[in-house]
């Protein structure tokens, strides 16, 4: 396996927190606009696909907390090593976290996705 500089896995930690708090805003956006296309469309069709889209936002809404948990938890025991060995940090180096890597474009690809699916839709509604 891949090493890294503690450092280095630090500021895409850094990176990563950054674009799942941008997700969290985006789903709250998201919702706000699904509440404007039920103010202006009462049809059952949309009202049911309204409802597809608060489910899909609910279940990444749900990951996004997971996969921040899963950041920060790993970012803490880093932070905790480096505490304990201030003077090597420049040095030292760590396995890459290629899986956790994958989890995060694994869930910004499925936010996409989603995303270019509810704009579509909303923009047909709107």
């Amino acid at each position: 396996m891949e090493k890294k500089y503690v450092y280095d896995l630090h500021a895409e930690h850094r990176e990563w927190l950054n674009k799942i708090a941008f997700y969290k805003d985006e789903i709250k956006i998201m919702r706000h606009r699904l509440e404007q296309v039920t103010e202006k469309n009462t049809s059952k069709e949309v009202l049911a696909l309204v409802e597809h889209f608060q489910n899909q936002l609910i279940v990444q809404e749900e990951q996004n907390d997971i996969l921040r948990h899963n950041v920060k938890e790993y970012e803490n025991v880093i932070e905790d090593h480096l505490k304990k060995n201030e003077v090597a940090a420049d040095h030292l180096k760590w396995d890459d976290h290629t899986n956790m890597r994958d989890q995060v474009d694994t869930y910004e690809k499925i936010f996409n996705d989603l995303r270019k699916e509810l704009i579509g839709f909303i923009a047909k509604w709107m």
